[in-house]
């Protein structure tokens, strides 16, 4: 196949995102129809087969169980007791606050598996602390906005699971590499708030002086996320469970928590999964026009076109990182993040693949990049979500200009992970026995 037709495949699903069709829309019209336009109804007739094989998996389950416990967490009056107990302890530090804000959105991360949820989750929380004690707005809206993305990476992340499910890899290898470079992500955040933002907070005096008896009394409301993130990861590391049943485990235990606060209600588990079930229809209809987009690329040899195009040039592995870095970056001025993940990962797995870099450390990678998506003007998700859960009507550049900074941190720390690709591996590896 030309590169020319991969080229103009490509180029139509970009200009119908741009007219504002649905992704899942553009997806389908370029996937299907330019099969049938190709290799007429055999190639379209086989399609159904190779989705419902695909679907009919039970590690497709865990999407709309991690959404669940994601959401029973949020309803059930957990998350915002975690964020009075990461406060008293984090408020001393030099930009007090603004490091809870990013250390509660790394915890509620750790059992949700959604950015979109966890910024719009601690920001509902948060907000109103940072505005009673005068914290600068811009500062405070940026690490929401940044400290929601790390829903996506921490695993459990439904990212990572849709990425498997594309890219044919292992879900639980693939959890296992994101705990490191999450972690160091959020680090990184809390280091440039420490140096840029230090002097933040000066009014949460009361926080600071808080008796050391009280502060171990609020500690106790870390204990379930930890206890849930334990016993998920746990059983799926120590080869105990699936990523499916580890995530069934997860929505009991968070039950569990729930009922023992007193909050579990029959209208709190109608709410939470007609929820969960508005999300996970909505990544399961992506992910099947996505499974549509690769029956044709496929069956049309797109791939095989694309890598041996890529060849020609020789370039080595770092250079094509960067360029796919460059690449990721602008596409995500302009589009979501799971359709970037989607519409992309089909064409450039293969690629990638050619190239040497293992396929779990470029989920990391793309991951990431699907990070600086959701806070990169003019449709970064998080943006708009922290915005919205503003009550003092301030100007939406005030969220924009205070995630910039964490953008070109993500594209540092990615540079590292290219150079030091261990940072991701060794996880994955020493548990796989590697």
């Amino acid at each position: 196949m030309s590169i020319l037709i991969v080229s103009i495949g490509f180029a139509t699903m970009l200009l119908m995102m741009f007219l504002s069709f649905p992704i899942a829309v553009t997806i389908v019209a370029v996937g299907t129809l330019g099969g049938y336009m190709l290799y007429g109804m055999p190639l379209v007739e086989m399609m159904g087969g190779v989705i419902w094989s695909s679907l009919n998996s039970p590690s497709m389950l865990a999407i709309p169980l991690f959404m669940l416990l994601g959401e029973l967490l949020l309803r059930g009056g957990i998350a915002d007791r975690m964020y009075d107990a990461m406060a008293v302890w984090l408020a001393r530090l030099p930009g007090g606050l603004l490091h809870t804000n990013i250390a509660t959105c790394t915890l509620f991360s750790a059992t949700s598996g959604s950015s979109v949820a966890t910024a719009a989750t601690v920001g509902t929380i948060a907000l109103p602390a940072l505005q009673q004690y005068k914290y600068p707005i811009k500062p405070a809206l940026g690490s929401l906005a940044a400290g929601g993305t790390l829903g996506i990476l921490i695993p459990p992340s439904v990212n990572l699971l849709v990425y498997g499910s594309i890219a044919n890899t292992s879900v639980g290898q693939l959890f296992a590499a994101g705990v490191i470079p999450g972690l160091l992500m959020a680090a990184s955040f809390s280091l440039y708030i420490f140096f840029a933002h230090g002097k933040a907070g000066q009014e949460a005096r009361d926080l600071v002086d808080m008796p050391l008896r009280q502060k171990l009394a609020l500690s106790r409301h870390l204990i379930p996320p930890f206890v849930v993130f334990t016993v998920v990861m746990g059983s799926i590391y120590g080869g105990l469970a699936t990523p499916t049943e580890s995530a069934a485990i997860g929505v009991i235990i968070a039950m569990a928590f729930v009922a023992f606060n007193g909050r579990l209600t029959v209208d709190l588990l109608i709410v939470c999964s007609i929820q969960a079930a508005k999300t996970s229809g909505m990544v399961m209809i992506v992910l099947v026009c996505s499974l549509l987009l690769n029956v044709t690329i496929s069956m049309t040899g797109a791939a095989q076109a694309l890598t041996t195009w890529i060849a020609s040039f020789e370039l080595s592995q770092f250079s094509l990182l960067f360029v796919l870095l460059i690449f990721y970056i602008l596409l995500g001025t302009f589009m979501d993040a799971m359709s970037m993940l989607v519409l992309t990962v089909p064409i450039v797995i293969p690629v990638v693949v050619a190239a040497g870099v293992d396929p779990i450390w470029f989920g990391i990678f793309i991951v990431i990049m699907c990070e600086a998506a959701l806070i990169t003007p003019p449709v970064g998700m998080n943006l708009f979500v922290v915005q919205g859960v503003r009550t003092d009507g301030g100007s939406y550049s005030d969220v924009v200009k205070g995630s910039w900074p964490y953008v070109f941190i993500m594209m540092v720390f990615t540079i590292l992970l290219i150079v030091f690709p261990a940072i991701v591996m060794w996880l994955p590896d020493m548990l796989a026995g590697r």
